[in-house]
C-alpha cells in the first residue's frame, strides 16, 4: 500500500472538494487516459488508478473511511471500497456513464456514440442581428477510410479474445478477512476491447479513428445573442466501430458595437441635442441597424427622454417581427460662449423669471450653510 498514490492526488483535486468536483475530475481524467482514445504504454495503468480513485471519493462512507485511515482501511476489499475493483467497475461503468446504459454491462464490441464537440465562434454585432451564412473548419476523430473503422490491415479482421471470449473482463479472485470475493475487470490481454488485433491498419495505428479537419457550413439565425448556442447534428466525434457520430455545438460570442446596445430583442442608442433644439423642436436623422428614419423632437423634451422606433429592433428569433429601438435623448451644454451670447442667455434668464449665474451662486451658498447648520 506504501506506493499508492494519494487518491486526491490522482484526481487533482483538494481534501475539502465537492462530489460535483469529484465527478468532473473524473470524467475529464477518465476519457484521457481510456485506452480506446489513448495509445500511450501507461494510459491503461493511469485509468484504473483514477477509477480506483473515484469509486473511493464518489462514495460518502468509502471516503470518509479513507479520510480517516488512508490506504489503511480496515474494511478494504469488502462493500466495494478500498480495493483495485470497487463493485466489480472496470472499463464498463466509465462507457455506462458517458454514453447511457440500462445497467447491465457495455459489449465491447458494440457500436459507440461519438463524442460531442464544441467550437466558440465571434461574429460582429450586426451579424448577429440579421444572420449570417459562413464555413468554419474544425478538427475531429473520424473513422478511418483505410481499414473502415476496424483498426486492423486491410485484408485482415480483429480476432476474438481467447482469454475473455469476446467480454472484454475477466473474474479475478481476492482473498479478504471475510472471504473470497470474485471480482471483474477489465480483460489484461485485450484491455477490455475484446477483440484482439494482430496486424494493426497503418494508417491509424489499430484505432481505427484518424483526426481530420473539416469544413462545415453554418448558417446563424437572425436575432442571436451573446452566449447563443447552435448545435449541429451529426458534426461531432466519428462513432466506433459503426455508432452515430456526435454532434457539434457552436458558441456565439457577439462583439459590442459603438453606437449601438441591446437589451433582448430591442436596441438602445443616445441621441445628443442642442438646447435649441429641445427648446423648439426640430426633425432630425436618426441610424438605424438597416437604414437611416426621421425623428420629430416636439418643443420642450427634456433632457433624458425616450422615443420609441417601433419594428426598428432585433428579429425575434422565437417568433414573428421585430422589437423596437428607443432612442434617448441628451442635451448637450455648450462649454465656449462669446460675450454676445452670454448677454442674449442672461436676457433670456431674465425674461423667464430663472436665476442667473450669480444668483445660483448665492443660493448655493445659503444650501451649504444649512447644511452645515450655520
Amino acid at each position: 500500500m506504501a506506493d499508492k498514490r494519494d487518491y486526491y492526488d490522482v484526481l487533482e483535486l483538494s481534501k475539502n472538494a465537492s462530489a460535483d468536483d469529484v465527478k468532473k475530475a473524473y470524467r475529464k481524467l477518465a476519457r484521457q487516459y481510456h485506452p480506446d482514445v489513448n495509445k500511450a504504454p501507461d494510459a491503461e495503468t493511469k485509468f484504473k488508478e483514477v477509477k480506483e480513485a473515484y469509486d473511493v471519493l464518489s462514495d460518502d462512507q468509502a471516503r470518509a473511511r479513507y479520510d480517516q485511515f488512508g490506504h489503511q482501511d480496515p474494511n478494504a476489499g469488502f462493500g466495494g471500497a478500498g480495493g483495485a475493483d470497487f463493485g466489480g467497475g472496470g472499463f464498463g461503468d466509465i462507457f455506462d456513464m458517458f454514453f447511457g446504459g440500462g445497467g447491465g454491462r457495455r459489449d465491447p464490441n458494440a457500436p459507440q456514440r461519438g463524442n460531442d464537440l464544441q467550437y466558440t465562434m465571434t461574429i460582429e454585432f450586426k451579424e448577429a442581428v440579421f444572420g449570417k451564412e459562413t464555413d468554419i473548419t474544425i478538427p475531429r476523430t473520424e473513422s478511418c477510410d483505410t481499414c473502415h473503422g476496424s483498426g486492423a490491415k486491410p485484408g485482415t479482421k480483429p480476432e476474438t479474445c481467447s482469454v475473455c471470449h469476446g467480454s472484454g473482463q475477466q473474474e479475478v479472485a481476492q482473498n479478504t478477512p471475510f472471504g473470497r470475493i470474485m471480482n471483474r475487470r477489465a480483460c489484461s490481454a485485450c484491455a477490455g476491447r475484446g477483440k484482439i488485433i494482430k496486424d494493426r491498419c497503418g494508417t491509424c495505428s489499430g484505432s481505427g479513428q484518424v483526426k481530420k479537419h473539416r469544413k462545415i457550413h453554418v448558417k446563424i439565425p437572425a436575432g442571436v445573442d451573446d452566449g447563443a448556442q447552435l448545435r449541429v447534428s451529426g458534426e461531432g466525434e466519428g462513432g466506433m466501430r459503426g455508432g452515430p457520430a456526435g454532434d457539434l455545438y457552436i458558441v456565439l460570442r457577439v462583439k459590442s458595437h459603438d453606437f449601438f446596445e441591446r437589451e433582448g430583442d430591442d436596441i438602445f442608442c443616445e441621441i445628443p441635442l442642442t438646447f435649441t433644439q429641445a427648446a423648439l423642436g426640430d426633425e432630425i436623422e436618426i441610424p438605424t441597424l438597416s437604414e437611416k428614419v426621421k425623428l420629430k423632437i416636439p418643443p420642450g423634451t427634456q433632457t433624458g427622454t425616450y422615443f420609441r422606433l417601433k419594428g426598428k429592433g432585433v428579429p425575434r428569433l422565437r417568433g414573428y417581427g421585430q422589437g423596437d429601438q428607443q432612442v434617448k435623448v441628451t442635451i448637450v451644454t455648450p462649454t465656449s460662449l462669446s460675450e454676445d451670447q452670454r448677454e442674449l442667455l442672461r436676457e433670456f434668464a431674465s425674461k423667464s423669471g430663472e436665476a442667473t449665474h450669480e444668483q445660483s451662486k448665492n443660493i448655493f451658498e445659503r444650501m451649504k450653510r444649512a447644511i452645515l447648520g450655520e
